[in-house]
């Protein structure tokens, strides 16, 4: 029977180095398809969209992470000499050997430290979207469909032939329902 991630047996060569070796690199590229199947794939995007979706990915990750140290935060002090979770706690704990047990420690909190990390983050791909003018180009797309907007509302009144005294209530109509549909 042919070894793991090998086309031979032990008695065949498997234990050959060369083989074992080739074998450890079979396996390896096997699991990193298997972590590439399951942690992400391929998908139609363009660059202008992944800027956008991970600026609000990490917009949502921040405010998850504050919500956590804002937890932490509630519990205020604790431990007997008033020492503040976010910056005192628990940072090593070893089970068996010379050297187990907990350690305690002045050290920022895991969370505070993944929400500095992920604020910084944010803070970067904002940069490189504002530096890419995405906004700018959100904003003149948005004009662009506001002129198309206004447009047709004149086509669509012109062509109804509206009386003097319907045409002098259209500024105030027509502005009216606009505004309904943007709140």
């Amino acid at each position: 029977m042919a070894m793991t991630g090998q086309n031979v047996c032990q008695m065949h060569g498997g234990k050959a180095p060369q083989n074992l070796a080739k074998a450890k690199e079979r396996i390896t590229e096997q699991r990193a398809a298997e972590i590439v199947a399951t942690y992400g794939r391929k998908i139609e995007t363009t660059a202008t969209e992944a800027l956008l979706d991970e600026v609000q990915w990490t917009a949502g990750h921040v405010a998850w992470l504050r919500e956590r140290v804002q937890e932490i935060e509630a519990g205020e002090v604790s431990g007997a000499d008033g020492e503040h979770p976010l910056v005192w706690g628990k940072t090593r704990e070893k089970r068996g050997g010379e050297d187990f047990g907990t350690t305690e420690e002045a050290a920022p909190s895991i969370w505070l430290k993944l929400y500095q990390q992920e604020r910084a983050h944010l803070v970067k791909v904002c940069a490189e979207a504002i530096k890419a003018g995405i906004e700018e180009r959100r904003i003149r797309l948005a004009e662009q469909q506001g002129a198309l907007v206004a447009q047709a509302i004149r086509a669509i009144l012109e062509d109804l032939g509206l009386s003097p005294e319907q045409q002098a209530r259209v500024p105030d109509v027509v502005p009216r329902h606009l505004r309904a549909l943007a709140s």
